[in-house]
């Protein structure tokens, strides 16, 4: 839709005009005070203009505010080390960018040059951006037919979500694994792009059996090809740990981030891999990014990392996300129209079902469980195949989560029986 000369992805009856937002709040135009359940999707996980990340970023604003890409901003360079600093050793090398989609076109750049190998392989409906590459990654043919062709050199699986499939995780894990290692033994995919675990960029929730990533590195390691995680929803103690990655301790050989990186203060993003990699890759992966790392943009990212790491926001999120679950599972798992509740720390996904088939999604249901509850006051979203993902700001307290969830919950349980 078109509104305010502005072009939007949805003509929900639920969008609105943001006046101002703080914490776990944001207000409208008309003064509508909001309890917020989506961080702008992942971004402002340390609540709403947080004044620590604002200060950073104004005192950064009086000393300097752009950095050619031939140069380097001291910021820039503190960043990089905090950054690095925080990764397994070996992923030592950034790569400067705006956002998520840049990142993740430079790792596949990287990934290609390095193994001179041309095929990429994603999952369908995963979510990495919106350019034609990363939409081809995820999405068949007949899903881009307005905006195709699409790119010829990806490979797409089946994601081995755990709700969709009827077999036990194990049994699950066993089968993905034999499908995946049929398409990387011919030894042409130069990488595999996934998220650590869970779909959150498409909104499904989607979780993988346990040891899904362990699997993937084993197998990519086996047949030379390379691992890109995509943390740009994962990172910065979303998913109860500082790192998706490191829900089972893996070490890809390409990290991408995003969102949450400036808590939603300035537009920034990166791509990190190894030295070895770096090193034989530079001079023809064309890494430049004219707004990539401005030192605004990096003075907000670093003070945003140093408080993931001071206040190690992961044990919170854990907690809290493991709370959210056992409270929803407990009030709506017995309801017909709710198949499932699922995630990892505070990403979590309610999918709605037709009552007489658990595995369908109720898309319409969805959809209206997020508009009623924005009137009485809560903001949710709907991702996709019937589910709602939920994601609180990491900093909420206990008071206005229990106030959400109670909010959600009621109106579930309305909507259900009327």
């Amino acid at each position: 839709m078109i509104k305010n000369n502005i072009i939007y992805n949805s003509a929900s009856d639920w969008s609105f005009n943001l006046k101002k937002a703080k914490g776990s709040y944001i207000w409208t135009t008309t003064d509508k005070k909001i309890l917020d359940f989506t961080s702008g999707w992942n971004v402002t996980n340390l609540g709403w203009n947080n004044s620590e990340i604002n200060k950073a970023l104004i005192d950064q604003v009086r000393k300097n505010v752009y950095a050619p890409m031939e140069t380097a901003d001291s910021m820039q360079n503190d960043l990089a080390e905090k950054l690095t600093n925080s990764l397994p050793p070996s992923l030592t090398a950034v790569g400067r960018t705006t956002g998520g989609v840049e990142s993740n076109e430079e790792a596949i750049k990287t990934a290609r040059a390095f193994t001179k190998r041309s095929k990429i392989l994603g999952f369908h409906h995963g979510y990495h951006g919106q350019s034609i590459s990363m939409l081809s990654a995820v999405l068949e043919e007949n899903e881009m037919k307005e905006i195709g062709p699409q790119i010829s050199s990806v490979v797409r699986m089946e994601y081995p979500a755990v709700f969709r499939s009827k077999l036990s995780e194990e049994e699950l894990l066993r089968e993905f694994g034999e499908k995946l290692e049929k398409i990387l033994k011919y030894e042409d995919i130069a990488a595999i792009l996934s998220e650590p675990g869970i779909i959150t960029g498409w909104g499904s929730t989607y979780v993988a059996p346990k040891g899904f990533t362990t699997l993937v590195r084993q197998l990519t390691k086996k047949y030379g090809t390379l691992l890109i995680l995509d943390e740009v929803g994962t990172g910065f103690s979303r998913c109860g740990e500082l790192y998706g990655m490191h829900i089972e301790d893996i070490v890809p050989d390409v990290v991408t981030f995003a969102k949450g990186f400036s808590n939603g203060a300035a537009a920034i993003g990166a791509m990190v891999t190894t030295s070895e990699i770096a090193d034989k890759t530079w001079q023809v992966t064309n890494l430049q990014s004219t707004f990539g790392w401005t030192p605004v943009a990096c003075a907000a990212a670093l003070k945003n990392l140093q408080i993931h790491l001071r206040d190690k926001v992961w044990e919170k999120s854990k907690k809290d996300g493991e709370y959210m679950k056992k409270v929803l599972t407990k009030e709506l798992w017995n309801l017909d129209n709710v198949g499932d509740v699922r995630g990892y720390g505070m990403e979590i996904g309610i999918c709605f079902v037709d009552n007489k088939d658990k595995r369908t999604p109720d898309e319409n249901l969805a959809k209206k469980v997020v508009s009623d509850a924005f009137q009485k006051g809560l903001y949710i979203l709907y991702g996709s195949d019937g589910n709602i993902q939920l994601m609180p700001p990491l900093i909420i307290n206990r008071k206005d989560l229990d106030k959400g969830l109670e909010i959600l919950i009621n109106t579930v349980k309305k909507i259900n029986t009327s």
